[in-house]
């Protein structure tokens, strides 16, 4: 059975080459994926891929941390290019092992997000566009970013979704910084929540008809938080009172809920199989991708990619829904011939 791994990552020489100039060195932002020879040496990407059989392929798509982050908005647009030039040539020639790219969209340059986006979907064949869960801390649903989401809700593809939170981000108000990693752990799936929660109540699936987003990591907390979503969030406005929020929900078309069963969820978790089941109960069988987050886990790639496929041949589905989480759903989202 074909088993496309929809959100897995990788710095391409060019790029990485290129990231390293501008930062002078490696910084505490790139330490990490610095240090896991997948994401730069091909040789070992492929290695790690022929342990899982001829029928594995990965959809590439640039690590974190996010281009704006570390980059002004010219050098981020700049490394957005290299970036998908440098994925689109590796699908051009390793056709079998990455049937396409997700390109990464330079969103502290508003405008260019939109052509650049154009650039990678149209000229390059990019599957989607990946972007942050907040843009320099702004959130995605303020105007000057409307453009990006129109262009892509009218182009087909999906966005890729992918949390971003850093140790600045303090637990507490009163200290400076997150301890524990508690800004990962626990920091990065509420990212991914309330940018869900931000884009529904923004109706921002209402301005833009047709607009697709994979959510990273299971859906973030959602899933596991239906109830205080769904019959919860019925009563908004109960527990403010400095303004009245009751016409946020009067102006959404249709029931809330329904629109954050709208978003797509990958399978990247992580090793937990109830996470995953979450995803498709919540989500649906036609909405969740298989993914592995590779190559960030304890052994530098196979052990995620290992344990989400042991996971996903395990659970107690029919194949016709094993065969739309691993390679279907993926096919059409991006385009894919089957």
């Amino acid at each position: 059975m074909r088993k496309i791994d929809i959100f897995n990552h990788i710095w391409p020489k060019p790029f990485f080459d290129r990231l390293v100039k501008e930062l002078g060195t490696m910084t505490q932002m790139t330490k990490r994926s610095g240090d896991v020879p997948m994401m730069t040496d091909l040789d070992r990407r492929f290695e790690v891929m022929d342990m899982f059989g001829p029928d594995y392929q990965q959809i590439l798509s640039l690590a974190s941390p996010p281009l704006e982050k570390f980059a002004g908005p010219e050098v981020a647009l700049e490394l957005s290019q290299i970036g998908s030039d440098a994925m689109a040539e590796l699908v051009q020639k390793y056709p079998d092992r990455f049937p396409a790219f997700i390109a990464t969209a330079p969103m502290n340059n508003p405008d260019a997000a939109v052509e650049e986006s154009r650039r990678a979907i149209e000229d390059l064949g990019a599957g989607g566009v990946q972007i942050f869960t907040n843009i320099n801390g702004k959130p995605v649903d303020l105007p000057e970013f409307e453009p990006f989401f129109d262009y892509m809700a009218k182009s087909g593809r999906p966005i890729f979704l992918h949390p971003a939170r850093t140790q600045e981000f303090a637990d507490y108000e009163t200290e400076t910084r997150s301890e524990y990693e508690i800004f990962w752990t626990l920091g990065w799936p509420y990212e991914t929540s309330a940018t869900m929660a931000r884009m529904v109540f923004s109706r921002m699936f209402d301005k833009f008809p047709g607009l697709k987003v994979i959510t990273h990591h299971a859906g973030g907390m959602i899933p596991y938080f239906e109830g205080r979503v769904g019959p919860g969030w019925d009563q908004m406005g109960k527990r403010t009172s400095d303004r009245d929020l009751k016409p946020v929900l009067k102006a959404l078309k249709r029931p809330h809920l329904e629109y954050f069963k709208e978003f797509y969820a990958d399978t990247a978790s992580f090793g937990s199989r109830k996470a995953i089941e979450h995803a498709i109960e919540f989500f649906g069988e036609d909405r969740v991708v298989f993914a592995s987050d590779a190559p960030f886990d304890p052994e530098g790639g196979p052990m995620y990619i290992r344990e989400t496929l042991r996971i996903l041949d395990a659970l107690d589905v029919s194949e016709e829904v094993r065969n739309k989480i691993y390679h279907g759903n993926a096919e059409k989202l991006l385009g894919l011939s089957g």
